[in-house]
């Protein structure tokens, strides 16, 4: 079903509309003040913030599979759009916007196409470590670019972390400290609210109590940097920004704001399906965020995706379907509607604050201490993107990270594991020497190995080389048991190894026996001709029937060699 929120509102009734709506109401308060802090960050006015949170709302849940997924702007890609777009216009500035949003168009089609294609699978491609030390990289990118907000310090805008580091080391003897009271009061009051209750709008709390003080006790005239003046009304249709010549200027920086919002999108609604019970189509929620970018464009939002903080709200306040997205867009419209004028007197200390309460989540110390005594391998590679990302920047960070995780696919692809195996003490269980010291010998003249992997031409090398060094030492070999149980596809290089494997072990008077082959490598191998050629009665069942059968020479394993000489 193309419009998948039809079935979600079969057996929709006044009760479950009652949930939507408070749901909708309750990540709306939340995404006011997050959109506006969160255009701030991406170099754009903050309007644009209520721009990414209007359209895109009422777009994605009529696609998406996700009951929850609440999309909009986020931290994470805010920053990435900034540190993409800074290096070709000025932040702020008509270009800047104009490239955001083509931006977010490009990124769109592109989840689209990749939608039609079904490549939803890929994003299994980008390992968890090097997302986690991607995030906690962007995290402290993200929080260092707020500081200047913070801080209330008038700073260029740093194209490096060590940039923008430095400029804040130069200038911070001129902190202005009602803008850090006010910023600091904006974190006390948003983390201590959410302690307190999830759901309470700690974010819209502070900017209430921040805008009244700035009104009242003039601050603005005191050093306090403030929203000033915020566009009334919807935002209207324009393909001002559409540029063909710039497409291939902003691709690079849209490919990885579409597989950073994917990967983000994924993961949450991923985890709220598996608590409600329900699953997650990869390929419908690309469509579904590919489109609300793409229509989200044409109405001036920048690019968004699915936040973590909002869907968790939304499913607390017990959002029932897709529509409670639909009434948040709505609460949105009335607010650019009716109630823009009442940012103007908003402090930028507090939409710091509000970016910098979201983004210390990212950071998972818990997951990095985990891996660094579960697997220091996967630890490494989390270090190295955090590292990397930290001193070149996110799209490289993102770009890094695609590489290693490819790198490690390739890899253990390239190098499966495999066993030499040894039958265990007082059974009929075959089991890896090196776990198993006890195992007791088999009759002299023996070798038994397993590969653990699918035999193909990325790993057919590595196949023979693995079983030439184990068997270098031995002798005496009588015979060469392969245990093929773990093997599930063979191609044409996989069979040209098994054809010099037997090459080998036929110079040096080695038998070859198989055991456990499973049966589509068994059709593969006989219309090859290769059984022939190493013989039908050499095939088995089981490793123990291969030992019973040739080295015992026990009758009773005729009866496997005859099963595994069964073809289609």
């Amino acid at each position: 079903m193309l419009i998948e929120l039809v079935g979600q509102l079969k057996d929709y009734d006044a009760s479950k509309t009652k949930c939507d709506v408070l749901a909708g109401l309750t990540v709306a308060v939340m995404l006011i003040p997050q959109g506006m802090a969160y255009a701030l960050l991406a170099g754009l006015p903050p309007i644009y913030g209520l721009y990414a949170g209007f359209i895109p709302l009422l777009i994605y849940p009529l696609f998406g599979s996700s009951r929850e997924l609440s999309v909009g702007p986020v931290a994470l890609v805010s920053i990435i759009v900034l540190a993409g777009l800074s290096e070709m216009a000025e932040p702020g500035t008509t270009e800047f916007i104009e490239l955001a949003l083509l931006t977010a168009l490009v990124a769109g089609v592109i989840q689209v196409i990749a939608a039609i294609l079904k490549l939803g699978f890929l994003v299994n491609f980008l390992s968890e470590p090097v997302i986690k030390g991607f995030t906690a990289a962007a995290a402290l990118i993200i929080g260092l670019s707020q500081m200047r907000h913070l801080l209330g310090l008038d700073l260029p805008r740093g194209s490096s972390t060590v940039e923008m580091a430095t400029n804040l080391l130069q200038n911070i003897q001129q902190t202005n400290g009602l803008s850090l009271a006010i910023g600091l009061v904006g974190i006390l009051v948003i983390i201590g609210l959410k302690k307190i209750k999830k759901s309470l709008p700690g974010a819209l709390i502070a900017i209430v109590l921040s805008t009244i003080a700035v009104l009242f006790f003039a601050l603005h005239e005191q050093g306090v940097d403030i929203v000033g003046s915020v566009p009334e009304g919807l935002p209207t249709f324009t393909v001002s920004f559409f540029d063909a010549d710039k497409i291939m200027q902003v691709f690079p920086l849209a490919m990885v704001v579409c597989l950073i919002s994917f990967i983000e999108s994924l993961a949450i609604a991923k985890t709220i399906a598996q608590r409600q019970g329900y699953t997650i189509n990869a390929n419908k929620e690309l469509l579904g965020l590919g489109l609300a970018k793409v229509v989200g464009a044409f109405f001036q939002a920048f690019p968004n995706t699915g936040s973590f903080t909002r869907s968790a709200i939304n499913d607390d306040a017990g959002a029932k379907t897709g529509m409670s997205s639909i009434f948040a867009g709505v609460f949105i419209g009335l607010t650019l509607i009716f109630f823009t004028p009442l940012f103007y007197y908003l402090p930028k200390p507090v939409l710091a604050a509000i970016v910098l309460s979201a983004v210390i989540g990212l950071i998972d110390i818990a997951y990095a201490k985990k891996l660094f005594y579960l697997d220091r391998k996967d630890f490494y590679v989390l270090l190295f993107t955090f590292s990397l990302t930290l001193l070149l920047g996110i799209q490289q960070g993102v770009l890094i990270g695609v590489l290693l995780s490819l790198s490690r696919i390739l890899y253990k692809s390239f190098r499966p594991h495999y066993a030499v195996l040894g039958r265990l003490e007082g059974t009929e269980t075959y089991r890896n020497i090196k776990r198993f010291p006890e195992k007791t010998e088999e009759p002299i003249g023996s070798f038994i190995f397993r590969f653990d992997a699918d035999l193909y031409f990325w790993n057919a090398e590595y196949f023979v080389e693995a079983i030439v060094t184990e068997i270098a030492d031995y002798k005496t070999l009588e015979v060469f048991i392969l245990d093929a149980s773990s093997i599930d596809n063979i191609d044409s290089s996989g069979l040209h190894a098994m054809e010099q494997l037997h090459h080998i072990l036929d110079k040096r008077e080695i038998s070859l026996l198989i055991a456990g082959m499973k049966g589509t490598v068994r059709d593969y191998l006989h219309r090859s001709g290769f059984q022939h050629e190493i013989g039908l009665s050499n095939n088995y069942l089981t490793v123990q029937d291969a030992v019973d059968g040739f080295i015992w020479n026990n009758p009773s394993s005729k009866l496997s060699r005859e099963y595994a000489a069964q073809r289609l």
